[in-house]
């Protein structure tokens, strides 16, 4: 009887951890009540989460608490199926790439089937552009689209998508970062020091037809996605150019460095 009970009891629990686990952010682990010295840092390392998923969750809008008052502990999180990606996931839970990769420490683009990620909630999630020709994060012609797409299809053609978006982010932040070229087109066929900034340009690869996968990531790029995080450089693994190296990273997407 004892035996039966248990057994029961776990499906029971394994059930209700199944659904709590897969409600979006309105799912909460538990709730904590607060004691004399607690503060918002020890409840979020004695549930395991963050000091900002609790301001979220709870609607803080300062770190002081009161005794006897409720905290929800949120529990949001996701286990990494194949066919993944970081990028996905985000998008998935409308949350940006950067701070999911701050809440899992995480800082390339490996993730593995069944490795489980916290999400970060956030109280005025920043959406991401949508492409629109009326407002676009930098101006450009359909002469720069296609050059821009070139370019990414040159530098990443067997890279994962989120480098290829990547390489996109980075010319448009060096046009919007007032060190390089005012347009995308300038940037692209910048010579610095008798140097062009890009490969692909000096050696004519820039001159092949991009593919679909490389004009969606150009579009993407424009209307403003940065899955860099403002990075204005980037290199393969292969480098061994030590002024390159010596800049501080941002992101890897495969055999893609980002950096500062």
């Amino acid at each position: 009887m004892k035996k039966k009970y248990f057994k029961s009891l776990l499906l029971t629990t394994g059930l209700i951890i199944g659904l709590s686990a897969s409600i979006h952010l309105d799912a909460y682990a538990a709730t904590h009540t607060v004691v004399k010295g607690d503060s918002l840092y020890k409840i979020s390392m004695a549930y395991n989460t963050s000091v900002s998923n609790l301001m979220v969750a709870n609607n803080l809008k300062s770190y002081d608490l009161n005794v006897g008052q409720v905290i929800n502990i949120p529990d949001v999180k996701y286990t990494v199926r194949a066919g993944d990606t970081l990028y996905k996931i985000s998008k998935r839970y409308n949350v940006l790439l950067f701070d999911l990769r701050q809440a899992n420490n995480i800082w390339t683009d490996y993730i593995y089937v069944g490795q489980v990620l916290d999400i970060p909630l956030q109280a005025d999630v920043k959406e991401e552009k949508t492409m629109n020709a009326s407002t676009p994060i930098v101006d450009y012609t359909a002469e720069e689209l296609d050059l821009l797409a070139r370019l990414i299809m040159a530098e990443t053609e067997t890279q994962p998508y989120e480098a290829k978006v990547a390489v996109g982010s980075v010319v448009v932040n060096r046009v919007k970062s007032g060190l390089f070229a005012p347009t995308i087109k300038g940037v692209i066929n910048q010579n610095i020091n008798g140097y062009y900034q890009f490969t692909p340009v000096e050696n004519g690869w820039i001159k092949r037809p991009a593919n679909e996968e490389c004009i969606k990531a150009a579009k993407e790029a424009l209307s403003g996605v940065d899955t860099t995080n403002g990075a204005l450089f980037y290199y393969d693994d292969s480098s061994t150019n030590q002024w390159i190296l010596s800049k501080p990273v941002a992101v890897q997407y495969g055999r893609m460095i980002y950096a500062y």
